[in-house]
């Protein structure tokens, strides 16, 4: 019996959950204004409906920028702690691991230490990642699927990072080169985001969300052969200004559906190459990698139109 790989789907998405983040309660829980809440925005409060609403409730004034009308809970926070040794706000939701006073009286937005994180972030390289097998390919823990075979992961205060899966890199061979979007394109969910080549053939990568590029990974674009070795992480490509993640992320796959649709992907694939792999199961070995050179009969066009939902479907650039 055919399965959907859609209907695997479980209820594992409550908001969008941020790539190892060690604490996860809502800054007004954290300053005592309200008594419980698990932020579900990725401490990216400028852009929480939570955050606003709580605004709208405390009558602070709309329309203004944050940075002259202070989120009501700076002042909760100054009462909470008050003297010279209030701690930093980002030691309390944990995006600072160790022990930070606050000398800025809870103004983050003229925060020399605030813009150092955010610059640290905006490039940094994770710890180490832990993984998931399906039928071999590895998924990383904690990171969002599209359906075109792109990852997402969102950081800390709501940046997106993006980049390959394994199975696109193994399938499709070590992309030759990359052609990837310039700073400030705003990219569509779902539409044409990038370019891969191998051996002469090209084709475009959906978007896994929607968003306008911050920061392009020039390691990769130079040195291609990075996303065979490490995928998700110093192979990551972009980082995005997401639109509208919460919108976004109910088209991703995350947790266990992820690795039930990647199971469904790979009978998708193993059917492709004949009848004495179809009923093949999950035994561990190795991954088949480059199946065009594997298996002649199986053509460029084919593995684009099943795997990346592209619009392109010639073997040559538009």
């Amino acid at each position: 019996m055919k399965t959907d790989y859609r209907n695997a789907k479980t209820k594992e998405k409550t908001g969008v959950r941020g790539f190892q983040v060690l604490e996860d309660e809502c800054i007004w829980m954290k300053a005592g204004v309200i008594n419980f809440r698990k932020c579900d925005n990725n401490f990216d409060c400028s852009s929480c409906p939570f955050d606003r609403g709580m605004r709208r409730a405390m009558e602070i004034e709309s329309g203004r920028d944050s940075a002259v009308v202070a989120p009501r809970w700076v002042a909760h926070l100054k009462e909470k702690y008050p003297g010279p040794e209030r701690p930093c706000r980002h030691t309390l939701t944990g995006r600072f691991p160790g022990p930070k006073i606050c000398i800025s009286n809870y103004e983050c937005h003229h925060c020399a230490f605030d813009q150092m994180l955010d610059e640290m972030d905006f490039l940094k390289e994770t710890g180490p990642l832990a993984y998931r097998s399906a039928s071999g390919y590895r998924m990383a823990v904690g990171y969002y699927y599209h359906p075109g075979h792109s990852w997402t992961r969102f950081d800390h205060g709501g940046r997106v990072r993006v980049g390959l899966d394994d199975f696109l890199v193994k399938v499709f061979g070590v992309p030759g080169s990359l052609d990837l979007p310039p700073l400030g394109k705003k990219l569509r969910q779902g539409r044409p985001g990038w370019w891969f080549g191998h051996n002469g053939h090209s084709a475009s990568v959906p978007a896994p969300v929607n968003g306008t590029v911050l920061a392009l990974n020039y390691g990769v674009w130079e040195h291609p052969e990075i996303l065979d070795a490490d995928p998700f992480n110093l192979g990551w490509l972009m980082i995005l200004e997401p639109v509208a993640p919460k919108r976004d992320v109910k088209k991703l796959y995350y947790g266990k559906e992820s690795l039930a649709w990647m199971e469904m992907e790979i009978q998708r694939l193993l059917a492709l190459m004949g009848s004495e792999y179809a009923k093949l199961a999950a035994t561990g070995a190795e991954p088949i990698r480059n199946v065009l050179q594997a298996f002649p009969e199986i053509t460029w066009d084919l593995l684009v139109r099943r795997f990346l939902r592209s619009e392109k479907v010639s073997g040559h650039r538009r």
